[in-house]
C-alpha cells in the first residue's frame, strides 16, 4: 500500500501510522500509539518486578562447633533459603585441627540432612587448603 494510502486511512481512523519493522520493505500498523507506548512500558515494569536475583551467602563454621552456634547458624542459613539464595558452607580448620578432617566432614553431612527437605547441595562437600565448602541451593 502506498505511503500516502495508509496515512489517510490512518488519519481516518483517528489512529496513527506505526512502523513495526523496519528494513527494505517496512512494516507499518495503523494503531494508537500512545496505548502501544503505555501497554510496552507496562509490560517492562512487570518483568522487571518478577525478576528475581539469587545471591550467594556464606556461612562460616569451625569444626568442633557448640550446639547452640549451630542452631544459630541454621536458623540463618533457613532464612537465607527463604528468600532464594544459594549458601556456601565452609568450615575453616586452625593448628591441630588439621589432622581431623573428618570432623569437618561429618559436620558437613550433618547440615546436608538437616536441610534435606529445604535444599539441595550443589556442590559437594571438597578440601581448599584449611577450608572445607560445600554449595546448597533451595529447592
Amino acid at each position: 500500500m502506498p505511503l500516502a494510502d495508509a496515512l489517510a486511512a490512518a488519519q481516518r481512523a483517528g489512529l496513527d501510522l506505526v512502523e513495526v519493522a523496519p528494513g527494505e520493505t517496512p512494516v507499518c500498523k495503523v494503531l494508537d500509539y500512545g496505548k502501544m507506548r503505555f501497554e510496552a512500558q507496562k509490560k517492562k515494569a512487570a518483568n522487571r518486578k518478577s525478576q528475581r536475583t539469587s545471591s550467594l551467602k556464606e556461612i562460616k563454621m569451625r569444626p568442633n562447633i557448640d550446639t547452640h552456634d549451630y542452631m544459630v547458624k541454621t536458623k540463618k542459613m533457613n532464612e537465607f533459603f527463604e528468600r532464594g539464595d544459594k549458601v556456601k558452607v565452609t568450615v575453616r580448620f586452625r593448628g591441630r585441627e588439621m589432622a581431623h578432617m573428618d570432623r569437618g566432614t561429618s559436620l558437613l553431612a550433618r547440615v546436608r540432612d538437616d536441610f534435606e527437605e529445604t535444599a539441595k547441595v550443589e556442590f559437594a562437600p571438597k578440601t581448599e587448603g584449611r577450608l572445607m565448602v560445600m554449595v546448597m541451593a533451595p529447592r
